[in-house]
């Protein structure tokens, strides 16, 4: 029999695994200072509504089958909620973030002690970087941001410790100041990033590495679109990236929406909230 019309194409078929993150309370949560363009401490902040929020992306991460443990937060320490800008985590072992900022550098050292307490091995950095902020495990390749946080040499720091490569990306605009702001990893060899955060050299470097990327509109980064987390198949990030979530579903991917606007008005989203615990513990 003839065929008369082609079968559509497949969509690839995305496996979720199961993820350990580390998550810290909102307890403390407010804007009080400003140290990226986001943060106007004259704009009011809902503490009772950030804390709704939140505790919707833990339920999201819970109903997928993850694990989460919590950090306590520090009082006066209200960006403490950003447990992905604490550290780096990859194979069990910990480089501790060094805040570039004053307001926030008592975070470091309290997250380098919760992983020293359970039986990571650590290293305390000797230059700046903001943790999963700006290291982006992708693969066999870390992605490094740096340009409003993140000192360049910590990158060598990080190649030495952690044992692969580094792929360094400067950062070009202020509003995208970590590079988990302007790209999103989805799985080993697949991410997501918007060219307008990056230098001209970056965006080649992006080009050459992940020629499938999926692209980022400007509109996207606005809403932190790309302050996302996967699981390699779901996708949790803000609803309103709704051009994005159409790419993702063309991928194969299943975005989900989680709320997270109170937590915006500090320049964070999902993926600023989660630091993912990555194998290797002892």
């Amino acid at each position: 029999m003839t065929q008369l019309a082609t079968e559509a194409p497949q969509r690839t078929r995305r496996v979720a695994r199961t993820r350990r993150y580390l998550m810290c309370p909102p307890t403390h949560f407010d804007v009080v200072y400003s140290i990226n363009p986001w943060m106007n401490p004259d704009k009011p902040v809902d503490g009772a509504l950030a804390r709704l929020q939140w505790d919707g992306l833990l339920r999201a991460f819970l109903a997928l089958g993850h694990q989460v443990e919590f950090i306590e937060p520090l009082p006066g320490y209200p960006d403490m909620v950003f447990a992905a800008n604490g550290a780096t985590v990859i194979n069990g072992k910990v480089l501790s973030a060094r805040f570039r900022y004053e307001e926030r550098a008592a975070e470091g050292p309290a997250y380098l002690e919760w992983f020293r307490a359970r039986g990571y091995e650590t290293r305390e950095a000797v230059h700046v970087n903001e943790g999963e902020g700006d290291y982006l495990h992708a693969g066999r390749y870390l992605l490094a941001g740096t340009g409003f946080r993140t000192d360049i040499r910590s990158h060598r720091e990080a190649e030495r410790f952690f044992g692969m490569p580094v792929a360094g990306l400067r950062l070009v605009d202020p509003h995208f100041y970590h590079l988990d702001t302007a790209l999103a990893v989805l799985d080993h060899d697949q991410i997501m990033y918007y060219p307008g955060a990056f230098s001209k050299e970056s965006q080649g470097v992006l080009r050459v590495l992940y020629p499938d990327a999926i692209i980022a509109t400007e509109a996207d980064a606005e809403v932190f679109g790309l302050n996302a987390v996967s699981d390699g198949r779901h996708v949790l990030m803000p609803p309103s990236a709704t051009h994005l979530m159409d790419e993702l579903r063309e991928r194969g991917y299943e975005p989900i929406g989680v709320e997270l606007s109170e937590l915006l008005k500090s320049g964070g989203s999902a993926k600023c909230c989660t630091l993912e615990l990555r194998a290797g513990r002892s």
